[in-house]
């Protein structure tokens, strides 16, 4: 199984960005998809998951980005996306998505089987 995370880039404070996770290899219904950040000096974090589709497709987001970031799936694409709004410079990080057999909503990296390579997201002030 591999994941391909894309869409970052750089935007300014109070934009929006949609990353994208992409599975080869797997069906990305089968999993709870998390997306997590590192910003530079800093521990990885988790930023938002969504359960798999036997788990009820149910999304649940750390307290920094709840009601400004959104998690969906398509599972017709095997793709699950992070619509990021109202962005601001401590949004700033390189963005991963995980896949986990667990439904139990993981929010921690040893909870995650499988990981995508990062892709950057900056917000400019």
């Amino acid at each position: 199984v591999q994941l391909q995370a894309f869409g970052g880039g750089l935007v300014q404070a109070g934009g929006s960005l949609r990353l994208s996770c992409a599975i080869a290899g797997g069906t990305m219904f089968r999993y709870t998809v998390g997306w997590f950040r590192q910003a530079p000096g800093k521990e990885r974090e988790f930023v938002v998951g969504i359960t798999s589709t036997s788990g009820g497709n149910v999304p649940y987001y750390a307290d920094s980005v709840k009601d400004r970031f959104t998690i969906s799936r398509d599972n017709v694409r095997n793709t699950v996306y992070l619509q990021m709004n109202s962005l601001k410079p401590e949004d700033t990080a390189v963005f991963y998505c995980a896949a986990s057999y667990r439904n139990l909503r993981p929010r921690q990296e040893a909870d995650m089987d499988y990981w995508g390579q990062g892709t950057q997201v900056t917000v400019s002030s």
